[in-house]
């Protein structure tokens, strides 16, 4: 009794503002709450540390790192020691507050990762200490060492993946791959165009592409280096890559040479870019919007639709995922993990330790210019 009145008494002068997890597993603050004695059979998570927001704002103002309290497991819980996770621009803007669909604050930031098996609660038969998992779906409250969720959120991958590929394989590569499908019966021979291409998505749709035999168009915005980015983009595939400037022609499609006009296209920027993106689709084609990083309006002629029978079509992979669709979601993921051990699916990243945090946060916000994908390793 001694030992637990001790405990007890350590519990009291724990700071205030402590965190606990509720059922949802992200946290809310706990205030003059008196410490519950819990029998030693118990299993608990260790102690955990988060990057949490309390509110809405500018990310590099409203996240701190806290130190969280061990978490009790339920029966069908299990407790996952965090590996690594990336930082999304979907990340930044659900911590901006301006995503469609956000954890309610306070939280912690993160939606994908990957992370190994620490512990299981009682029910749990199909996984192991030691496992390595992604929550699949992704799900909230990734930016922390140790995440307690119940088991039917955690896939179990192949522990055989580079951890930086394992924590961002869902979000992206997952986007590339849906579109690619879902919109336009493709075959080996086709053609794809998109503008964005530098992205990770844009990135993974010239290597998917490739791996089935499709051609792609590849638009790139005018910036100093660009022969290089074009050089990069053709080793991964590309079969041709444009600056918008270079598009400033009458006729985009006499461009082609050998390469068939393109049935499907892909746009993430908006404006003049997605204008770009329209020309060189075929008739009939079908245009996907997955972002607006101009923030620029699409605008398309009368034309287009009458004389070209153009599609317009948008795809939002969170919504996509809590669709009857998303448990198919997970052969999908581990087809893309094999495409990654096989070499044949890369992207520039940049693993930063969890020590650097804000350092990374600066990065991703775009503060030092362009950067590689920052992808915490904890």
């Amino acid at each position: 009794m001694a030992s637990l009145r001790l405990v007890a008494l350590k519990a009291l002068h724990r700071p205030s503002s402590l965190w606990k997890c509720n059922l949802s597993h992200s946290f809310l603050p706990r205030t003059h709450a008196f410490p519950t004695v819990r029998p030693f059979s118990a299993v608990m998570s260790p102690p955990s540390t988060a990057v949490v927001y309390d509110q809405h704002g500018t990310p590099d103002t409203v996240t701190r790192i806290v130190e969280v309290p061990p978490v009790e497991l339920k029966a069908t819980d299990v407790c996952v020691k965090m590996l690594a996770a990336p930082i999304n621009p979907s990340d930044i803007n659900r911590i901006e507050g301006v995503y469609p669909v956000r954890p309610q604050v306070p939280a912690v930031g993160g939606y994908e990762g990957v992370g190994e098996v620490h512990s299981l609660g009682s029910s749990v038969k199909d996984l192991s200490p030691g496992d390595w998992v992604i929550p699949s779906p992704p799900s909230s409250g990734t930016w922390q060492t140790y995440i307690v969720k119940d088991q039917s959120i955690w896939h179990k991958i192949d522990k055989g993946t580079p951890i930086e590929y394992a924590a961002t394989i869902t979000v992206n590569p997952l986007t590339a791959l849906r579109m690619l499908e879902d919109f336009t019966s493709l075959k080996s021979g086709d053609c794809i165009v998109q503008n964005g291409a530098t992205s990770i998505v844009g990135q993974c749709i010239i290597q998917l592409a490739k791996y089935q035999g499709i051609h792609s168009i590849n638009i790139i915005r005018d910036r100093p280096g660009s022969d290089e980015v074009k050089d990069k983009l053709k080793k991964l595939g590309a079969d041709e890559v444009y600056t918008e400037s270079q598009l400033e022609v009458k006729n985009v499609k006499a461009l082609l040479a050998n390469i068939p006009e393109p049935a499907l296209g892909f746009n993430c920027v908006g404006g003049n870019a997605a204008s770009l993106v329209l020309k060189f689709l075929r008739q009939g084609g079908t245009m996907v919007t997955y972002g607006g990083m101009s923030k620029k309006p699409i605008t398309v002629s009368t034309s287009s639709f009458i004389f070209k029978d153009l599609s317009l079509r948008g795809f939002w992979l969170q919504k996509w995922m809590s669709s009857d669709k998303a448990r198919e979601c997970r052969k999908m993921i581990d087809h893309l993990l094999s495409i990654v051990r096989e070499g044949k699916l890369t992207y520039e990243m940049e693993l930063v330790p969890f020590s650097d945090f804000h350092a990374a946060l600066d990065k991703a916000l775009g503060k030092l210019g362009s950067q590689p994908k920052q992808v915490i390793k904890f």
